[in-house]
């Protein structure tokens, strides 16, 4: 199962929307003879791939094992089922690491192959599956994203300084972590505040990607200037605002580019909770958050963040900007409590990953 696990890693910027997937088969007498990952949408799953592999390589799949580190599939989509694919090749046993949280599967393709006379086992690297597909699980089981909010920050937690200048203040080795981690996510999403003062482009750039991720602005008054970056290629760019504007809207969506009108939240900028209902109907299962301290700490207010993706540097800036610009508190005990789910060095700066304790473990549970 951790080579599967491995396998499925490489599914990381190919397989969105679906799962990151990976399938290792041995035959009975333990040697592997088929390994695969998740392909694009719309192509092989893993499964598929590793029988493919067993049966380019002249493997017995009969009585043979099936790792795979989520369950097989058991409903048409642009594929087959790829559990009765298992079962048409008579292997002997299926062992998954989890349940596929997908309503439209949901312990049913582990089912069909128990009912075929297939042996089954489930929860073998349950945990690192999970973490891998957090994403996937969230949209499944909440019907939004995995809110990821990323930012590189002096040891004193300064952005920027009061000027603005921010580049570069965590070193070249972050910053190509950093777009590892936007590999990894379907979305970008940034607000007005960066996109005037960095204008940034929001694409992958210093690591190999398939395929960029979705680029997405909240710009509540169709301001968005038509040379801004976004804008250019690669890959497309979405909109969401308040202004229902017909004629910004229509050259925007000459450009190639999306604009979703949504109604207004407080103060009347666009509703954050529905941009995120929105992108999990896209099929967006983990968003890669880079903004400003105004949009950080609205997400964080409204209890959307889950989890801070943070690079601190070496330095101190003193005055400056901020993460986020949270609501002040009268009383340490209000704070929201987080957890170091990993701290490492990269480069010259330490990479910390935190999830707010409160309500995470309820709706991980669910899975």
């Amino acid at each position: 199962m951790a080579a599967a696990l491995d396998l499925a890693a490489q599914a990381i910027g190919v397989s969105d929307p679906n799962p990151r997937v990976g399938c290792v088969i041995v035959d009975a007498q333990g040697r592997v003879i088929g390994s695969g990952h998740t392909q694009r949408a719309g192509g092989p799953h893993a499964e598929v791939m590793a029988l493919r592999d067993a049966q380019a390589g002249g493997g017995e799949l009969a009585g043979a094992t099936v790792y795979v580190t989520l369950e097989p599939c058991a409903h048409h989509g642009r594929t087959p089922p790829c559990c009765d694919a298992l079962i048409a090749a008579g292997v002997g046993r299926v062992v998954a690491a989890l349940r596929d949280p997908n309503p439209l599967v949901a312990g049913q393709g582990l089912a069909r192959i128990a009912a075929a006379g297939i042996a089954t086992g489930c929860g073998p690297h349950a945990e690192a599956a999970r973490e891998l597909n957090i994403g996937f699980f969230s949209r499944m089981v909440r019907g939004r994203p995995w809110v990821r909010v990323k930012a590189a920050a002096s040891l004193d937690g300064r952005t920027a300084l009061d000027n603005g200048a921010s580049q570069w203040i965590t070193g070249p080795e972050a910053r190509a972590d950093g777009h590892a981690w936007r590999r990894r996510a379907g979305a970008v999403l940034t607000g007005m505040g960066t996109l005037t003062g960095d204008n940034p482009r929001l694409d992958v750039r210093l690591v190999p990607t398939d395929q960029q991720p979705l680029r997405v602005l909240l710009d509540s008054k169709l301001n968005v200037p038509p040379g801004a970056r976004l804008l250019q290629p690669p890959g497309r760019a979405l909109i969401y605002t308040c202004c229902d504007d017909a004629a910004r809207r229509s050259d925007i969506e000459q450009g190639g580019h999306e604009v979703a009108l949504l109604p207004p939240g407080p103060e009347g900028r666009v509703d954050l909770a529905a941009v995120l209902a929105d992108l999990g109907r896209r099929g967006i299962n983990e968003l890669h958050v880079e903004a400003g301290a105004v949009l950080n700490g609205a997400l964080h207010d409204a209890g959307l963040v889950d989890e801070w993706l943070i690079y601190l540097a070496p330095c101190l800036l003193g005055s400056g900007r901020a993460i986020a610009g949270l609501t002040p508190l009268t009383r340490l005990d209000d704070a929201i409590r987080l957890q170091f789910t990993a701290i490492t060095q990269i480069g010259a700066d330490v990479r910390l990953l935190a999830r707010p304790v409160a309500g995470l473990d309820m709706w991980l549970d669910q899975t």
